[in-house]
This record gives structure tokens, sequence and C-alpha cells, in this order.
């Protein structure tokens, strides 16, 4: 027994300790400079809670921090709605080309974020000032360079790089509903509708839990596309969090103000992360 609780821990051990230099050590010192005057390089002065009273008043902050929260929202909605939707698609069974449509929905995830911004930014610059050139609306007019118009298009964006991730979850719970209740709840005159609001959705409740986690914490972590596709432009107002927080850390050197950033960030996320897995497991359980 002791043998193989030492073999135990000598496997464990190297994970152990990249975990511990890669995560656990540069988190902690983080969080100790975010109490610092910290310009990368030196500390010149201990600050205390002075870098977090400052953001109570850093408007650019706090409207960043408004923007991803409303690009969340938007976000999660839109990706779950369009992963589920594309799942109920390719896993019918009139279908002959599922798995080609599958690997087709899936593609824009394999493709960096920096390189999606190039290629949207392409689309919204380029292809919509020839759509308003050709039909004369001034709908497809400058949309980089208008805060409501590019909110929409980084929402897009995402929408589009993750719904085909978020589909291939919904899939594996999709094709784990038993046959037989889908027969039965036919035969006993459920249409299609009625078939996936009592049958399959309750059923697939976990692929939610797992869903809304993943869209909710990488929609409040983009940065790449941001950077890529609008570049915070115009005038900040399409800066989000992880942007606002590298151009304080590397644009001005405030290193110690952005890591205070980065700490309440990451308060904000993970908090949000836990209320929703909390009501969502007890959403499944309930069911």
């Amino acid at each position: 027994m002791k043998f193989r609780q030492s073999t135990y821990w000598l496997f464990l051990l190297p994970c152990l300790l990249a975990i511990t230099i890669v995560i656990i050590y540069p988190f902690l010192q983080g969080v100790y400079f975010s109490f610092t005057e910290y310009n990368g390089f030196q500390i010149t002065e201990f600050v205390g809670l002075s870098n977090y009273r400052q953001l109570l008043s850093d408007q650019n902050f706090l409207n960043s921090l408004s923007f991803t929260a409303r690009f969340s929202i938007a976000s999660i909605v839109g990706i779950n709605v369009m992963g589920l939707g594309l799942a109920l698609l390719v896993t019918q069974k009139t279908s002959k080309l599922s798995t080609i449509f599958r690997t087709i929905y899936f593609m824009p995830n394999l493709i960096g974020g920096i390189i999606l911004g190039f290629i949207w930014q392409f689309i919204y610059l380029r292809a919509f000032d020839g759509l308003a050139q050709l039909t004369g609306w001034d709908f497809f007019s400058g949309w980089l360079a208008d805060t409501e118009t590019g909110f929409w298009g980084l929402v897009i964006l995402f929408v589009w790089q993750m719904s085909g991730y978020i589909m291939v979850i919904y899939i594996s719970f999709l094709n784990n509903v038993p046959q037989e209740l889908l027969e039965a709840s036919t035969i006993d005159g459920a249409n299609a509708w009625q078939r996936f609001m009592h049958v399959k959705f309750p059923l697939i409740a976990p692929a939610f839990t797992i869903s809304l986690f993943l869209t909710l914490s990488n929609a409040f972590k983009v940065y790449d596309q941001n950077m890529a596709l609008t570049g915070g432009g115009p005038f900040g107002s399409t800066e989000m969090v992880t942007m606002n927080i590298y151009n304080t850390a590397f644009m001005t050197r405030q290193m110690g103000y952005a890591q205070a950033k980065a700490v309440i960030f990451l308060i904000i996320v993970a908090s949000l992360s836990v209320i929703q897995i909390y009501f969502t497991r007890k959403r499944e359980v309930d069911m």
C-alpha cells in the first residue's frame, strides 16, 4: 500500500510542480503586485488598496466592463441558440450530409482569433461598403466606425466562431436521448416542437450547464478578436476589459494598477461562473 501511494505521488509530482510554477505562483505574485506601484521592472512603492480605490473612478475601465457585460450577454444567447439549432439540424435522420455539415459548422472554431478578426474586418469594411454602394442602403456603411454597429460586429464574429464548438456539445447529448421516448411521444400525438420541449430539452439540461459555462467564460475573456477587428475604437468605445487591462499594463506601464484590474476581473468572472453553474445544476436536479 505504501509503495502504491509513493508511486502515485511520484507520478503526480511533475503535474503539481507545473501547476505551481505556471499558475499558482504567477497568480499570487500578481495579487501582490496589485498592492504596489509596479512598472514591470521594479516595485517603486507599496500603495495598499490605492489601486483598487482608483478603479471606482476609472471611467474607461467601468465603460469597458459595461461593454464586456453587454457583449457577453448577447454572445451567450446567440451562441447557444445557434449551437442548439445547428445540433438539431445535423442530428436529423433525414440529413445524409450531416457529417459534412458538422465539419463545415465547426471549422470557424479552428481559425485563430486574430485571423478571424482580420477576415471579418475585410467583410465589414470592403464587402459591406460594396453592398452599400450597390444598394444605396446606409445600413452597410461604416460598421466599424460606429459604437453600436461595432458592438454587433464583435458579437456576430464571436457567435460565428463559437457556435460550431457548442454545437458539438449539444450533439453529444442529443444522440443520447432514448429513441423509445421520442417514438412514444410521437405515438401519443406530440409534434416536433412538443417533442423538443417536453422530451429532448429536459434530457439535455446538462449540456446547457456546460455550454453556458464555456460561453460565459470565453465571452468575458475575448481579446484577440477585439484587437484585430476594432482595436477598441472608435475612441475606446468598443474596448473590452481584457484590452483595457493590456493597455494599462503595456501602454502606460502601470503594471500594478493593471494587476488590480485583473484581480477584480477574475473575481467577477469566477463569481458569475459559480452562480451560473449552481443554478443550472439545480435545474438539472429539478428536471
